[in-house]
């Protein structure tokens, strides 16, 4: 066993996922990621490979018979979600989406706490984000803070955090909810805005067309790094001040999508043009024809335009706050992370230009010419 445990990282092939298993491997723990597909690792560390387990956790008696025979599984880093392909926001509050996510924790522990993990199960990690204070319903406190009260609306996550509480107390494990704000990184797929900008971008230099913001309104706001999110996870994992606690993630620094859109752009090699507001998500489901041509001109490995963007393009839409009135307000505190001891941070425009690079580095996004 690892030097520290071993990590059960579910949701292994998304966004936080990857992540969670690099930051995991690197610190020298051993490392079971699970998810449908496996994931592809980024960085290759020196802790060595990973297990993987190929499970569809909405199957109840599939995750069953995957996970209740792993052994020494010590934590969780529970990084899986069932989004609405088709309409992302109204899905976050959706009945039967809720119970699917619910369904999906419960079957990930569940197996452990009654098989051979039950007396091994120390911690386990949870993340929700800065829905669980209504951002994507209403205006929140200036800054949110971990010890605001619930906010009344229909959500999983409080639903999943109270079963974490009551299943530790029976079976001996502790937890930590985590709320990063927006975020980002190098993974593609999922909810990352990061390939669907990378590709609007694309799509608009082939085109002919310059990069102006597609956007609504100015605002100010946070973002996290998934790999920053992954260093929270580590160190929940073993920090005695995480026990059974709450905490809000950033990067640290604040941003305005059109004081960062000139350096995305000239990372992506295009010319940043003037606001001109556009769905990003119809746009580039009008302009795959034009991705077509790109993925052949240039020998791209992103040819399965939905398997890249995920669903960033409809987020990255709610995140420029297009057609809105106003962005969202939306500022969290982080000083409870601090003080507990966590103190990392991160350059948010650097963050961006990085991920960027990086697709164009595997050839997912075309080169600068």
């Amino acid at each position: 066993m690892g030097k520290n445990g071993k990590v059960l990282v579910a949701g292994a092939s998304g966004l936080i996922g990857v992540a969670a298993i690099e930051r995991f491997l690197a610190a020298g723990w051993d490392v079971v990621g699970v998810s449908r597909r496996k994931p592809e690792l980024l960085e290759l560390t020196e802790g060595g490979d990973f297990e993987f387990v190929s499970v569809d956790l909405r199957d109840e008696n599939a995750a069953r018979k995957a996970l209740s025979t792993l052994e020494g599984i010590t934590h969780v880093a529970y990084a899986a979600i069932y989004e609405n392909a088709d309409d992302l926001v109204s899905g976050w509050s959706n009945a039967a989406q809720i119970e699917i996510n619910n369904a999906m924790l419960r079957n990930v522990i569940e197996p452990l706490v009654s098989g051979k993990n039950n007396a091994t199960l120390r911690h386990v990690s949870i993340l929700q984000g800065t829905k669980a204070y209504g951002v994507h319903l209403h205006p929140i406190a200036i800054p949110a803070r971990e010890s605001d009260p619930r906010d009344d609306h229909a959500n999983f996550f409080f639903d999943q955090q109270d079963y974490v509480r009551d299943a530790g107390e029976k079976h001996g494990f502790a937890y930590t909810v985590l709320r990063p704000q927006l975020v980002t990184g190098k993974t593609a797929g999922a909810l990352n805005v990061l390939p669907a900008i990378g590709v609007y971008a694309a799509i608009r230099r082939e085109k002919g067309e310059a990069f102006g913001f597609p956007g609504g309104p100015s605002f100010v706001w946070e973002t996290a790094d998934a790999d920053l999110v992954g260093d929270v996870m580590v160190w929940a994992a073993q920090s005695p001040q995480a026990i059974n606690e709450i905490f809000n993630i950033t990067n640290g620094d604040v941003f305005e999508w059109r004081s960062v859109w000139p350096a995305m752009a000239s990372t992506l090699g295009v010319t940043a043009g003037t606001d001109e507001p556009t769905n990003v998500a119809q746009y580039i489901r009008d302009n795959a024809d034009v991705w077509a041509k790109i993925v052949a001109k240039y020998g791209l490995a992103s040819g399965d335009l939905r398997a890249f963007v995920g669903q960033g393009d409809q987020h990255a839409d709610f995140a420029f706050a297009s057609g809105a009135p106003a962005g969202p307000v939306a500022f969290v505190s982080t000083v409870k992370l601090r003080k507990a001891g966590f103190n990392a941070a991160v350059d948010t425009r650097d963050a961006f230009c990085a991920a960027l690079q990086s697709f164009i580095d595997r050839k997912l996004l075309p080169p600068v010419v």
